[in-house]
């Protein structure tokens, strides 16, 4: 409820955060819960930094408070680990954790990416790219993709059982994550331009009104799709990791 009224969170949104919570903490109470927070609370703190900036960005797929898609993007792989990991098992505990570290270094990789001095480039091509599109980064937030795997996985050792046997995994976990994340945003998520006025974006129709032209990538990959397989290699990598370890 404080998120929606803060309009960090949409009335669907904070329906999905609601279930999303609740099964979290059903799995495995507070412990679970503060990976959770973790991941939520500094990455709604972040979002308020630089707003007039970001309110500027205009051409990227979406922004602003989130919608249920984007919390289930984010959050559902990590509650489905949870509900699993919840009957006992350290490889899914470390999953749940990873895919919050995927989340939590995306997140952070791109609110404080675009608030970055210089022009992103794209990770394949190198090329430059407009700040806030899919598949750009920078110095700042490569740094800051590893500094929210980092937090994610710190958390998860304080908080979490094995506590030590579950750093490496989950940040490496949730650096595995962020760089699918920009490697598909580059490459797969839906491309579009709008042909008034010669923009290329992420929305249909574009911020001007003018419905937009497929110029790249998979139809009706958006960045909620590029999410979701982003926390599901970190929950994947995370997992694996765990269960090599002797």
């Amino acid at each position: 409820m404080l998120a929606f009224r803060a309009q960090a969170l949409t009335r669907d949104g904070a329906l999905a955060a609601f279930v999303v919570g609740t099964c979290t903490y059903a799995s495995g109470g507070w412990a679970f819960t503060l990976v959770l927070l973790a991941f939520f609370i500094p990455s709604v703190a972040l979002s308020r930094v630089g707003r007039r900036r970001k309110k500027q960005l205009v051409d990227i797929g979406k922004g602003g408070a989130r919608d249920a898609w984007q919390v289930l993007a984010n959050g559902g792989i990590a509650t489905a680990c949870a509900l699993i990991a919840g009957s006992g098992g350290t490889t899914w505990i470390a999953a749940f954790a990873g895919s919050y570290a995927a989340a939590t270094a995306d997140t952070w990789g791109t609110e404080i990416g675009t608030l970055a001095r210089g022009t992103p480039r794209s990770i394949l091509t190198w090329q430059p790219i407009p700040a806030g599109l899919s598949g750009g980064v920078t110095l700042a937030g490569t740094a800051a993709e590893f500094a929210g795997a980092a937090w994610i996985a710190v958390a998860a050792a304080l908080s979490l059982t094995p506590a030590l046997r579950l750093i490496g995994p989950v940040c490496i976990g949730g650096i595995a994550g962020a760089l699918v994340d920009s490697v598909l945003g580059a490459t797969l998520q839906e491309l579009r331009r709008c042909p008034a006025c010669g923009r290329t974006c992420e929305t249909n129709p574009h911020a001007c009104g003018t419905p937009t032209l497929r110029i790249r990538g998979l139809r009706g990959f958006s960045n909620d799709g590029v999410n979701f397989a982003a926390t599901l290699t970190g929950a994947a990598v995370a997992f694996a990791l765990c269960a090599l370890e002797p």
